[in-house]
């Protein structure tokens, strides 16, 4: 625990001005991001005695290690910078929304040749409209089946359509007038986008205009005895009013306007959004946070409104926002959520008449979603509190290990040799800090050298930067994994390795925990503890013991690390296999230097498969569109020095296929 004085600035340091500074740790991490109108009176606010702070600022400010700020112009910017040092360091002791699932959005693919409705999940597209969020893909779907009898946009994917345009026969949709059926020709692509621009219209709640067209038109067609088109049209009516009825009317027909709404206690806080587009409720979404700031309604606001919108612009912000309380500094919000829509929005707290009946609406379903939140966190709190109490007491820990490390090693039979480390914090999967390793110190198969090797290699990295002898140089061959690294450099941005577990769990026995051991003794690192379990009796290793440690099957300790395992031993395995699958695919044209994919599909088009290639003579290889005599001749070359692949067999007849197929490269 630090003392907040050790790094409290000295008077005079700290700028009277508009800023947006940042509390790290001791590793260098940021923990706080904060915003201020005057950075002098903020920042002195931190450094009162302890026992006058908020407890969840004295512990924000005993966990930091020091204190660093950067000047801006006003508030608004001070706003801006706030919210992308939140989204680019994810402070621990920040309010973070996040969503409790993930909704799905109504999507026109505006961005395709021929537009397409679908359900979408996920970060927006450029170029994609969308409507919602909804409760349900359920409910996307009746409405869509329901308006596609007026406006027959695409549905299908594009596998579907190509496939559709290649045999020149619709889907079944586009047989029961449900699809213009632009695959087949019906449509220009100008008719179809307008069906989709219309489509997007009605959506967004100018419903009126099309719903007297479609009354009018079947009026017209019964004074022409046309029967059968009135009759069509006027179901054609009824299917629009029936979408129309799945929004109920809140509030006048021009409104457009989120409500957010509130329900909190001294720990967590829920957030409710209602999205009223042409008067209708047209989505709704919830988030719920842990209360890790000292912070009040209208601080809550505020960083829902930085999460709502911090990535939106146009339409998608609406006109009006309405709120329980206002931020502390309204203008500058104001002006903020005008800048991302492009025209002025209007944020304020509704005092009477519908608006104010629909806010206490939004503010029941928060404070439904705060108990049922509640309701489910209770007893997996308890679970998971109980679960690191049982690791820390049956391995003799001085306390439970709230971050856990495991490491696991994956090969075929000798080949492709991998590790993985997967990282839990608080018992929960930490998935922005797993890794994968190639193992490079040898070649064949040896888990415990390998095991070795890893451990050796990731702590090493932490020394490095726990020391801050400067940047690494990466020549040991991590491979970091998808969802990007978490550890954070100087500046706090992320960098690889730099937090330091309280427990390493190797999956295997004796062997590969003394091999863990030996390594972290090696560094001279001797206040991490390391444990092996093993998959034959789900037995427990410690170093240097003859004996495991047996853990009771009802224990929850023990199905902790159970499933810390087999997350590790599941990476390890996706990754070997996606190392052994690239190393199938490979082919003597990747080696030819200057021979792009573009030129290489080019190639294989033109003579079929690599083997009819191989037979290709130097002026018939040149013949190919873009080839050069240079290319062609280093082509020539590669191919000649790489040893055809072995024929196939048909395991039923025993008979050699020949190689004619498309095979590629």
């Amino acid at each position: 625990m630090a003392d907040p004085s050790s790094y409290r600035p000295k008077p005079g340091q700290i700028p009277d001005s508009p800023g947006v500074y940042k509390f790290r740790d001791e590793h260098r991490r940021v923990i706080y991001v904060g915003k201020a109108k005057s950075l002098r009176q903020r920042l002195a606010n931190y450094f009162q005695p302890l026992a006058s702070l908020h407890p969840r600022t004295a512990t924000m400010v005993t966990t930091a290690a020091s204190v660093e700020w950067t000047v801006v112009s006003t508030e608004v910017e001070a706003l801006q910078l706030e919210y992308s040092w939140i989204k680019e360091f994810d402070p621990r002791f920040n309010v973070k929304y996040r969503d409790d699932k993930s909704y799905p959005y109504l999507a026109v693919t505006l961005n395709e040749e021929f537009p397409r409705v679908q359900v979408m999940r996920g970060h927006k597209k450029k170029g994609v409209r969308y409507f919602g969020p909804y409760a349900h893909a359920w409910a996307i779907r009746e409405t869509v089946d329901l308006m596609l009898r007026v406006f027959p946009v695409r549905t299908c994917s594009a596998g579907v359509f190509r496939n559709a345009a290649s045999a020149g026969r619709p889907c079944l949709l586009g047989y029961i007038g449900k699809c213009s059926a632009p695959c087949v020709g019906r449509v220009e692509p100008e008719e179809h986008r307008e069906l989709a621009e219309e489509f997007c219209d009605f959506m967004a709640g100018r419903t009126g205009t099309y719903l007297r067209r479609l009354e009018k038109q079947m009026m017209l067609a019964a004074e022409d005895m046309e029967y059968e088109k009135a009759a069509r049209l006027r179901d054609d009516i009824e299917a629009l009013r029936k979408a129309m009825e799945k929004n109920a009317v809140v509030l006048a027909d021009a409104t457009d306007a989120d409500l957010i709404a509130l329900a909190e206690d001294e720990l967590e806080a829920a957030v409710q959004i209602f999205h009223v587009r042409g008067g209708r409720v047209r989505g709704q979404r919830g988030w719920v946070t842990d209360k890790v700031e000292a912070v009040d309604s209208a601080g809550l606001v505020e960083h829902a409104l930085q999460q709502l919108y911090g990535e939106e612009s146009g339409d998608a912000v609406p006109k009006e926002v309405l709120v329980p309380a206002l931020p502390e500094d309204t203008t500058a919000v104001t002006q903020w959520l005008s800048g991302r829509r492009g025209s002025q929005v209007s944020l304020r707290i509704p005092q009477r008449g519908d608006k104010k009946a629909l806010m206490e609406t939004v503010a029941r379903n928060a404070q439904q979603a705060l108990v049922l939140h509640k309701t489910k966190r209770a007893s997996d709190l308890t679970t998971r509190s109980r679960a690191l109490e049982e690791i820390a007491e049956a391995l003799d820990l001085d306390s439970a290990p709230l971050r856990i490390e495991c490491f696991d090693i994956s090969h075929l039979q000798g080949e492709d040799v991998v590790a993985s480390m997967v990282v839990f914090e608080d018992g929960l999967p930490r998935k922005s800090e797993y890794r994968r390793f190639q193992i490079k110190g040898f070649e064949g198969q040896d888990d415990v050298r390998s095991m070795h090797e890893v451990i050796s290699r990731r702590f090493r990295r932490y020394l490095a930067e726990k020391e801050k002898t400067g940047e690494w140089v990466d020549g040991d061959g991590e491979v970091p994994a998808d969802t990007g690294p978490e550890g954070r450099d100087e500046e706090g941005r992320p960098k690889r390795f730099a937090y330091p577990p309280q427990l390493v769990v190797v999956d295997g026995g004796q062997p590969q925990v003394a091999a863990a051991r030996r390594a972290l003794d090696e560094l001279g690192i001797d206040d991490i503890a390391v444990c092996g379990l093993a998959k034959r009796l789900e037995e427990v290793w410690l170093p240097g013991d003859d004996d495991p440690v047996v853990l009771p099957r009802s224990s929850e300790g023990l199905y902790l690390l159970q499933r810390v395992r087999d997350t590790a031993h599941d990476f390890a395995i996706r990754y070997q296999r996606s190392k052994r699958n690239k190393r199938i695919r490979t082919s003597p044209l990747d080696d030819v230097p200057g021979l792009g994919a573009t030129r290489k599909q080019a190639l294989i088009k033109h003579f079929g498969s690599v083997k009819r290639l191989r037979q290709a003579t130097i002026e018939q290889i040149c013949e190919v569109p873009g080839m050069g005599r240079k290319t062609a001749e280093a082509v020539a070359v590669a191919l000649a020095q790489a040893a055809p692949a072995a024929p196939a067999v048909n395991t039923a007849t025993g008979e050699i296929m020949e190689d004619d197929g498309g095979t590629t490269a």
